[in-house]
């Protein structure tokens, strides 16, 4: 049972001048997608400085080995595992900063502040000879982000044994308990022609207009969009969204290919493939209706998940966030996917995303509350007290 002298105690023991020293080292090493070896350097020498035993795991990416740490209270119970992604998405670089309290930078939000938290979180239960039973192990890894990555540390993680018996990720979402997380798959639908790209006024008028075809299987997306929510039971929904088209390099230029980018997301767990076969219909139909060739391409980057609420880890959980906030937090589902599914999915242990009120994910203006990273640091000590020790 966490008591109020407990939960004092830790609270007392977070060191917000140390997060912060963390979390800027982290930022301030360019780290896109199977490209965080440096970071993964960086975590590692912090955690062996703190006087840590790290291993560092090739997990099927040598360019960057993951980094792994233990805090064992050499008794029998539970392991909580604290994860984390090193990488940040494909953006401009921004060096870190602290700007009217928020850590600013790339990867802030998503999610080298979160790491900070929970390595903050090490400290202090190493510190304080916690928890009294059981273990934290704590596994950070490049190859997260998609399309770029294809989660292939997190896997051979898994693979090899990195595992506990259920896991926290400090991803961007503070206001709810998400037990419910829907599957994804992103996919790429690229109608072509032959022949090269041609001036509009020289363009033969049989030849097929692949942009036309594009902005065909678009509208469709949306209308499939409306007729998935209509089809959604339950709080969560599918959708299918089209975030990206391109075709032609100047607005008088018929191009030779036109390319159409998107997601799937589906409620129930092992319905992928059918989801992205009833998108790969429509993109074909499309296709043979205005003449044109598709190469259609995509990847399931997670499934779909539900967590019990009466599972030992949503119980820690509510108890710490309570014991920091004053009552527990309000259950939800997960909006976005994160390495969470991929651990239900092939480690079959619960996952909890809870992470900073951070703000600007995937784009050039991310921002943290230092408070956030402090609050997060605080939570993830108290939940593995009490999800390691079974009280």
């Amino acid at each position: 049972m966490l008591t109020d002298e407990l939960i004092q105690t830790v609270r007392n023991a977070v060191d917000e001048r140390r997060i912060v020293e963390t979390a800027r080292a982290l930022v301030d090493i360019p780290s896109p997608t199977r490209s965080a070896g440096e970071v993964a350097d960086k975590l590692a020498e912090i955690l062996s400085q703190d006087g840590f035993e790290v291993e560092r795991p090739e997990t099927d990416w040598p360019e960057a080995p993951a980094v792994v740490t233990r805090v064992d209270s050499g008794a029998d119970g539970r392991t909580l595992q604290f994860d984390g992604h090193l990488d940040t998405v494909h953006l401009p670089f921004s060096a870190s900063d602290i700007v009217d309290g928020n850590l600013t930078g790339s990867g802030a939000s998503d999610m080298k502040g979160g790491v900070a938290a929970f390595v903050e979180a090490l400290r202090i239960l190493r510190d304080g000879q916690l928890p009294k039973a059981g273990s934290v192990l704590m596994t950070a890894h490049d190859h997260h982000e998609g399309p770029w990555g294809d989660k292939r540390q997190l896997k051979a993680l898994i693979r090899d044994g990195y595992v506990g018996d259920a896991v926290m990720f400090p991803e961007y979402l503070a206001t709810s308990l998400p037990l419910r997380g829907r599957g994804m798959s992103i996919f790429r639908a690229t109608f072509e022609r032959d022949g090269d790209p041609v001036h509009e006024v020289l363009r033969p008028a049989y030849l097929p207009m692949v942009n036309a075809a594009g902005s065909d299987f678009l509208l469709e997306m949306q209308k499939l969009n409306e007729v998935l929510g209509d089809r959604s039971t339950g709080p969560s929904r599918e959708t299918v969204f089209t975030g990206q088209i391109q075709g032609g390099e100047i607005y008088n230029q018929a191009p030779a290919s036109c390319l159409v980018a998107g997601t799937r997301r589906w409620t129930t767990s092992g319905a992928g493939e059918e989801a992205v076969a009833e998108v790969r219909g429509t993109a074909e139909k499309v296709a043979e209706r205005h003449g044109v060739r598709l190469d259609f391409q995509y990847s399931i980057q997670g499934d779909a998940f539900t967590v019990s609420d009466d599972a030992p880890i949503v119980e820690a959980f509510q108890s710490a966030y309570a014991g920091v906030v004053g009552e527990p937090l309000a259950l939800g589902e997960k909006p976005f996917l994160d390495d969470g599914n991929i651990m239900n999915e092939f480690a079959g242990i619960p996952p909890i995303t809870h992470g900073p009120d951070a703000k600007g994910a995937h784009t050039l203006e991310e921002s943290v509350p230092v408070s956030e990273l402090v609050r997060v640091a605080e939570v993830y000590a108290l939940t593995a007290i009490g999800f390691c020790s079974g009280t």
